[in-house]
């Protein structure tokens, strides 16, 4: 199983299906921002991440432009990457609370983050077309990931991607929302960003609730 999901991991990172992506995060690692102008970027689409026998399987939306386009990995390095470090380390899925960069020691536990895109979309808005090219990678690693029992995801697109992957129909998106689906609890959330978390619109309350709801779920299968 290491060696399918290296083998899928390596066509990630070399993928180009998509011109305007590619030149997009190739753009903006040569740019970068002030902030981070001494850093070098990855620049390239990113892998999911995490332990190979999680049971929490974790579907966000695409890399930040200077959060996991920059780092390398996925939710690492902004302020998204902050929230999901927290949450997951306080109720176990995580080593540490903090997720700054690719080596910094960050081990998930019973856990795997990924996403429907790979790659940074200008305006984190990707088209219809890029979420089909990445859609099969999403697919490969959720197959070969056979102990997954709960799936969360962070935002509605994420919601739909994994409604599209299980074949689910008639059910809306609704934060904190949970529902089964053959041997899976699915679970709902407002995505962690910015215009969510600074708004008000996601609370930190409303967030750690997420996760504690897949450790319950988790706790009850055993």
């Amino acid at each position: 199983m290491h060696s399918e999901l290296e083998s899928i991991n390596k066509k990630i990172v070399c993928c180009k299906k998509c011109p305007r992506l590619a030149r997009y995060i190739r753009s903006i690692a040569k740019t970068k921002v002030k902030r981070f102008n001494n850093e070098r970027y990855w620049g390239r689409p990113l892998t999911g991440f995490g332990d190979f026998h999680a049971r929490l399987f974790i579907i966000g939306l695409a890399p930040a432009a200077h959060g996991g386009n920059r780092t390398g990995r996925m939710f690492t390095g902004d302020s998204s990457g902050d929230w999901v470090a927290k949450a997951l380390y306080e109720k176990g899925f995580a080593s540490q609370p903090t997720s700054i960069m690719a080596d910094d020691g960050l081990r998930l536990v019973d856990a795997y983050i990924t996403a429907s895109v790979r790659c940074a979309p200008p305006k984190n808005k990707p088209t219809r077309e890029e979420f089909e090219n990445c859609f099969p990678y999403l697919k490969e690693e959720f197959s070969l990931l056979k102990e997954i029992r709960v799936i969360v995801c962070l935002g509605r697109i994420a919601f739909d991607t994994c409604c599209k992957m299980l074949h689910i129909k008639g059910v809306d998106f609704a934060h904190g929302k949970s529902f089964t689906h053959q041997h899976l609890t699915i679970i709902c959330s407002y995505h962690p960003s910015r215009q969510n978390t600074q708004t008000g619109r996601l609370t930190w309350k409303q967030w750690s609730m997420i996760f504690a709801k897949a450790r319950k779920f988790l706790y009850d299968i055993k």
